[in-house]
């Protein structure tokens, strides 16, 4: 059948991004973080695509774990959220995953489970990100108390950045010197850095020989640094993150607009003179985003066209002004080679995690090897 949009997948390119990762804090051992469907890109084929680099791979809870043993993912997976009973914790040790701790609920099923395997416990600290962790006057005992549990074969202490996606900020800083302070004197792994302290702060990061890093979002090609100039500081300029996301769609209607006449749904936009239009087999119902403005970029043939008009459930229209020979069945480029998913962000007022993962469930993925 012909299909009206679908995603290609580059796994190469996947690989290229996981090795640049590395490149950047080359002592450290890695969690590929393929929580979300792997942001949208497939987690068991991410996870495959993976398997010979990555220590371990990072899932938000217990059921994206279990995905990945069912698809004969052997690595140890981390569940960074944790789990949430006494059952998940049974499940969870029986099957070899990895438990983050944050609280004290959560420390109460660790030392209730009475399982001969015993668990690696990564132990959350909250140094001013507030969501998830400990408190740092609690994490001296906490460790203490979990590296004394029989059940418990090994602790790695970890935090989380909230503002490492901006260099100007001194919040990375101020979280990383709390950090210090709270592991002093314990012997224990260590994981601070996502994607953007991967980037940003990797020589900031090299106090500690044995660290985890957590690359996400930079593991498919979009980089989480706020600025483009922080971006090219960083380094992306000379060793750039390679798309793994091409979103495709085809002209499926082309037709000529008479000066003043109105386009799609309320008749937001009307054309100042005679004006050919595209018509785009891909709407909001495929995970493009509704709220993309007038004059978002979309390839045509390989050119820029702007979006015109609203986005609908199953289509977008485009000014062909530009592009005189384009016709019914072209091929069009939404983001991906040639159009990066962080511009289209920037466009939409959103960002490239919200458009990777929210590309439904009909739109086919086709994975290059």
């Amino acid at each position: 059948m012909s299909r009206r949009a679908y995603a290609e997948i580059d796994l190469k390119a996947l690989q290229h991004n996981f090795c640049l990762a590395k490149s950047l804090l080359p002592q450290s051992k890695t969690v590929a973080v393929i929580k979300a469907d792997a942001y949208g890109h497939g987690i068991s084929q991410c996870a495959w695509a993976l398997q010979d680099e990555a220590d371990c791979f990072g899932v938000a809870h217990i059921s994206e774990a279990m995905q990945l043993r069912a698809a004969g993912i052997s690595k140890p997976v981390l569940l960074m959220e944790g789990v949430f009973s006494a059952e998940e914790m049974e499940l969870a040790a029986r099957k070899g995953f990895w438990i983050t701790v944050s609280n004290i609920e959560q420390m109460k099923l660790v030392s209730a489970n009475k399982l001969d395997k015993p668990l690696k416990i990564w132990l959350k600290i909250n140094t001013g990100m507030n969501r998830l962790g400990v408190s740092i006057a609690q994490v001296k005992d906490l460790f203490n108390t979990l590296k004394a549990m029989s059940s418990v074969s090994d602790v790695v202490l970890m935090t989380h950045f909230a503002c490492a996606d901006d260099p100007g900020s001194t919040m990375t800083e101020t979280q990383l010197t709390r950090f210090k302070a709270a592991v002093s004197g314990l012997d224990a792994e260590l994981s601070l850095a996502n994607s953007a302290a991967v980037i940003a702060w990797s020589s900031q990061l090299r106090f500690s020989q044995v660290q985890w890093i957590r690359p996400g979002i930079m593991l498919y090609g979009s980089s989480p640094l706020l600025a483009e100039a922080d971006q090219v500081a960083a380094g992306a300029e000379s060793k750039p993150l390679q798309a793994v996301m091409t979103l495709h769609a085809k002209l499926i209607e082309v037709r000529t607009l008479q000066a003043g006449e109105f386009l799609g749904y309320g008749a937001t936009w009307s054309a100042d003179k005679n004006t050919r239009i595209g018509v785009v087999s891909i709407g909001y119902g495929d995970g493009y985003p509704r709220h993309a403005k007038q004059g978002t970029p979309v390839l045509v043939g390989g050119k820029r066209v702007p979006l015109v008009g609203r986005v609908s459930m199953d289509m977008i229209t485009v000014d062909l002004s530009s592009q005189a020979q384009a016709k019914i069945g072209d091929p069009v480029i939404l983001w991906g080679r040639g159009l990066p998913v962080d511009e289209i962000a920037q466009w939409a007022g959103t960002i490239s995690y919200e458009l990777l993962c929210q590309v439904t469930a009909r739109v086919p993925r086709d994975y290059l090897k």
